[in-house]
């Protein structure tokens, strides 16, 4: 659904289209970047794939992963457990009902969403992040729980509130229980990543207690406030799901997309946000600049869902505060694809915001990437915005930022690098370079083309055509043969996409 004609480009923005068509690049601001997250959330609880089958399912992730790859994303960030359930073949929690449309079903045909997605989008060259909602046990839609559902085998782990059931943060067997459920996901899957949204205690309801008074006079740990223990409650979570996904696979990336506002400043003047909103410290009891700055997370992406000149939050603001308060870790935003194409930018109102917003991006330093709500809004095109990062924003392919903190050694160099003449054409192969841990194994490789007296600049996203978890490239069909040469690098990528040096191949057309 269009809600506004097509945009015109935004001026800034010239320089960036003509950088990924032009033969060289000097990179400047406005340069498109080598490395950036490019997410895009996918999400079940919307009840979009309930009860689909699973052929019809499968034909509809793998539309929207094309068009995704084709609008530039590199990573996704797939649901797999909405409610204490799965997504995935588990022996702790019960299939979803948004997979088969009754919890503790299994698909039929069988299949592992999971699995398959994972498959599907290593060999697309994007990253796959699994991402669980912790401690929610229950949404206000289901009526019914499986027999081996956590809420129905220890009622006495969960509370109601307005409708949801919640794992309890204030006992520690359910921190337990949701690290053993993450441990089995990470230990069992090839994932990328490891994400958790801004579901911790309930978003707060008028005239509604949280009811864990008998938890915080049994498991106080000293404390004399109720809101600085339920603080440490999530910290203590976060803290140890972190240390679980590490300890299981040190390059498995944890990331948490936190509710918007951190705080507003009338509660913390000189380091909230002047804004007027629902706050992850005061209200969901969740110190996400804690989990920043003590690294206790790989990543963070703030849901920065409203709009340009919103009263109570306006993004601009709150680019610039978490831009400000939160670089000790890779910094994501998340978009809202509709409300973005749904308002007009305030300097020109003939378009709407998505160029604004992302000329936002470009002026703060230490945001790196950007995760789109939801995957769907960017398939189904809504306001162009689709097209608009395919052709602009996200024209040139990008690698993932790099996180040395996990890891900054480079892996070696791609091996025997030539050209094989198949029957379907000519290809470029390679062999993967020795590696004998995670830190140095190649899990993926980065083509670049250039002409043939070109300098080869690496750091030129626009030569990019192929990240690929292939070993092998196919070219393109030769033009004029014999004639001029094309100038092949492959590099090799580790699992935290360190870059080794290039292998330069002469390819004859």
């Amino acid at each position: 659904m269009k809600r506004f004609a097509e945009w015109g480009l935004v001026a800034l923005y010239t320089l960036l289209l003509a950088s990924c068509a032009t033969e060289s690049v000097v990179p400047t601001a406005s340069s498109p970047e080598k490395r950036e997250f490019r997410g895009a959330w996918i999400q079940c609880v919307n009840g979009q794939f309930e009860g689909m089958p699973t052929d019809q399912m499968k034909k509809t992730l793998s539309y929207q992963l094309d068009e995704l790859w084709r609008d530039g994303v590199n990573a996704i960030i797939f649901q797999v457990r909405p409610e204490c359930d799965a997504l995935y073949q588990s022996s702790i929690e019960p299939w979803s009902r948004f997979l088969t449309g009754q919890q503790g079903r299994a698909p039929q045909p069988y299949w592992d969403p999971l699995q398959w997605m994972i498959d599907e989008c290593h060999k697309r060259g994007m990253e796959l992040h699994a991402w669980i909602n912790p401690y929610r046990a229950r949404t206000k839609t289901t009526q019914l729980l499986a027999s081996n559902h956590i809420a129905s085998l220890r009622p006495d782990l969960v509370f109601e509130y307005d409708g949801l059931l919640i794992l309890n943060p204030g006992i520690q067997e359910n921190r337990e229980y949701i690290c053993k459920v993450v441990d089995d996901i990470v230990a069992r899957y090839d994932v990328d990543g490891l994400h958790i949204d801004d579901y911790f205690y309930p978003y707060p309801v008028a005239g509604k207690e949280i009811p864990d008074r008998a938890q915080f006079e049994q498991y106080g740990r000293g404390f004399r406030n109720v809101a600085d223990w339920r603080r440490d409650n999530v910290n203590e979570f976060v803290e140890e799901l972190s240390k679980t996904i590490h300890k299981r696979k040190p390059w498995v990336k944890f990331g948490v997309s936190p509710f918007g506002i951190y705080r507003n400043e009338r509660s913390a003047p000189g380091v909230g946000s002047k804004t007027n909103g629902t706050q992850n410290y005061d209200d969901l009891y969740a110190d996400v600049l804690l989990w920043v700055n003590n690294g206790l997370i790989d990543y963070c992406v703030p849901q920065l869902y409203w709009e340009i000149g919103h009263k109570a939050a306006d993004y601009a603001t709150l680019i610039k505060w978490w831009d400000k308060h939160a670089s000790k870790r890779p910094l994501y935003i998340g978009e809202d694809v509709e409300r973005t194409v749904k308002y007009p930018d305030p300097d020109n109102p003939n378009a709407h915001q998505m160029g604004a917003k992302f000329k936002l991006h470009k002026e703060s330093p230490n945001v790196n990437g950007t995760v789109l709500w939801y995957a769907k809004a960017a398939v189904d095109n809504v306001g162009n915005y689709g097209t608009n990062l395919r052709n602009i924003f996200w024209r040139c392919r990008a690698l993932q930022p790099l996180m040395p903190f996990i890891d900054d050694k480079a892996p070696g160099n791609p091996k025997k690098v030539k050209v094989v003449k198949t029957n379907d054409g000519e290809v470029l192969f390679w062999t993967a370079p020795k590696g004998s841990s995670w830190k140095d194994k190649a899990v993926k490789y980065v083509v670049y083309r250039f002409e043939e007296k070109e300098d080869i600049d690496l750091s030129d996203p626009s030569k990019v055509v192929s990240i690929t978890a292939n070993n092998y490239y196919r070219l393109p069909a030769a033009e004029g043969k014999g004639k001029t040469k094309s100038v092949y690098v492959v590099t090799a990528l580790d699992r935290m996409s360190n870059e080794s040096k290039g292998v330069v191949k002469k390819v004859k057309y």
